[in-house]
């Protein structure tokens, strides 16, 4: 068998074959779900992404018989390293055929270079934060993933371990039936919530960006304390914010307030996937009109953002926000929530979400080295 050569991204040749190497990959696949070529571009785009204000991505391919077989980037975040004080460096955007010899060769060369800039300890996959679609998944394979979150052949794992990567942490994804919902548990969750002077409610489009300014702050307030999490900048959730704007239902976007004062939030979308299955990654000439046509199938949501203040978590706030979620998800005629990802040594959000009847259908998994 030919030599598996590893070759750094160096010009728009080979920016275009890590960009497009998934597609092939996982072409006719039936639960991968092609991601916009534009967004994947733009993650890429040093001059426009705020991640490379601070942040840096070094891309790598991997060739064997002048044909690419795999794909990784090593990431180095200075605020994650400065924020929980190790010097940490990161793996991600990896995918790769089933061969041993390859996914070593990728992690070697990532690792190489993520040491030369000083790195100490290597977690990954992450694409390029925690704040982004991160880890392998390890189990639930028989099904297409929520938006921003991922899909992987089963053999990822195995082969990251046999290259001598290790578990870090487990990522937990939850799936509740909108209609089988514990009824009783979230009119309960919602009137004590009441009683402790909570008041939930949606999201202000007409002051969107002063809204979108009290999430940030609450969001990094409510996480700083969780393994993995790096403060998003104020820029950074910003730019979030705008490409979530266009598929946000405001009454999915809820404000819990206590005494008038910010206690959490929490926001869920409808699942685009469901419909970007359709598309084929690519909006033009017809994807728009496919995925448009498509999007009126939308029968899941997924609560992408949930945070309570650390003042606030011996409250009901985040049950009850889980609770309002559920019921505006019913009303909607949405058949299910998938609450992810959940940290699988996060007990009290683990308790909240399977009082509400959640039942994990997914695991992620982040590995170190």
């Amino acid at each position: 068998m030919d030599r598996v050569s590893i070759v750094p991204v160096a010009d728009r040749h080979s920016a275009r074959e890590f960009l497009s190497y998934p597609y092939r990959l996982y072409k006719g696949h039936p639960y991968w779900v092609p991601p916009l070529v534009v967004a994947q571009r733009e993650l890429f785009d040093a001059r426009r992404h705020p991640f490379y204000r601070h942040g840096r991505i070094e891309r790598f391919l991997a060739i064997r018989s002048s044909r690419v077989v795999g794909r990784i980037a090593a990431i180095l975040d200075p605020r994650y390293s400065e924020f929980h004080g190790e010097r940490a460096g990161f793996f991600g955007f990896f995918d790769v055929a089933d061969d041993e010899a390859v996914v070593s060769a990728l992690t070697g060369a990532a690792c190489e270079w993520l040491r030369r800039m000083g790195a100490e300890v290597i977690r990954g996959p992450v694409n390029p934060t925690t704040n982004y679609d991160c880890g392998v998944l390890v189990d639930g394979f028989d099904s297409s993933p929520r938006i921003m979150m991922t899909y992987n052949h089963p053999y990822y794992g195995p082969l990251l371990e046999q290259a001598g990567l290790r578990k870090a942490m487990d990522l937990l994804s939850y799936d509740i039936d909108t209609a089988t919902a514990r009824n009783g548990r979230v009119d309960g969750l919602l009137a004590r919530g009441a009683q402790d002077g909570l008041v939930v409610r949606p999201i202000r489009m007409a002051e969107y960006e002063s809204e979108v300014l009290l999430a940030w702050e609450a969001y990094n307030a409510a996480w700083a304390r969780n393994w993995g999490f790096v403060p998003l900048t104020r820029e950074e959730f910003i730019h979030y914010s705008r490409e979530m704007k266009p598929i946000l239902v405001p009454s999915l976007a809820l404000f819990a307030e206590m005494g008038g004062v910010l206690a959490g939030f929490a926001v869920a979308v409808p699942d685009i996937n469901e419909a970007l299955k359709h598309v084929g990654g690519r909006l033009f000439p017809f994807g728009l009109a496919k995925l448009l046509w498509h999007k009126r199938n939308i029968r899941h949501v997924r609560v992408v953002l949930l945070g309570v203040r650390p003042e606030y978590r011996a409250t009901p706030t985040a049950a009850s926000l889980y609770a309002q979620l559920i019921r505006e998800a019913r009303r909607l005629k949405y058949a299910g929530a998938e609450c992810s990802w959940i940290l699988e040594d996060n007990i009290l959000m683990r308790r909240a979400i399977e009082g509400l009847g959640g039942v994990v259908t997914k695991t992620y998994r982040i590995y170190e080295v």
